[in-house]
């Protein structure tokens, strides 16, 4: 088994791979609750706090952790969630 290093590494070769900064087109349709749940898994996946991850996000370049985080609020918003999701969050925090 890689350790988590190891893992991170062959994940950071993966994303300067040629041609993955190529932009495509992904036409969705998918629940609320899939788009609620893809919301928190994004959202869980770059916090640093999340022991969870196991490092293998710990080296996202900040402006793709920030599209990212964009992307899902975007979902969010299309789906008519963004102020459930922010109450949800307010709970969980709590």
């Amino acid at each position: 088994m890689m350790s988590a290093s190891d893992v991170a590494k062959v994940f950071d070769t993966i994303l300067l791979t040629p041609g993955m900064l190529d932009v495509v087109k992904v036409d969705l349709k998918i629940s609320r609750k899939n788009v609620l749940l893809l919301s928190s898994v994004i959202s869980r996946g770059l916090n640093p706090k999340d022991e969870s991850n196991n490092g293998l996000l710990e080296n996202v370049p900040p402006d793709l952790a920030e599209q990212l985080t964009g992307f899902a609020d975007e979902c969010l918003q299309k789906a008519g969630l963004t102020e459930l999701s922010q109450k949800l969050k307010s709970l969980n925090s709590k």
